[in-house]
């Protein structure tokens, strides 16, 4: 199921349709009659752990650090 709004009801009520998104719902949002952007929930499935630093160290891992060892 899809739901169309315009883009200024869009910046007013964002959280609102973020809610929306998170229940399965997507959003096409509106800009003088045509789409800009669609929201849309993500599939749970499609995402991978390639790598946790806050396994590596407590509290992740130095940016300085990791970017020198490059």
């Amino acid at each position: 199921m899809e739901n169309i709004i315009g883009l200024k009801d869009f910046r007013m009520n964002v959280e609102k349709y973020a809610k929306t998104a998170q229940k399965g719902v997507s959003v096409v949002v509106m800009r003088r009659s045509k789409p800009i952007f669609r929201i849309s929930p993500v599939e749970e499935g499609n995402w991978e752990e390639v790598l946790d630093f806050t396994k590596m160290r407590k509290g992740g891992v130095n940016i300085e650090d990791l970017i020198s060892r490059l």
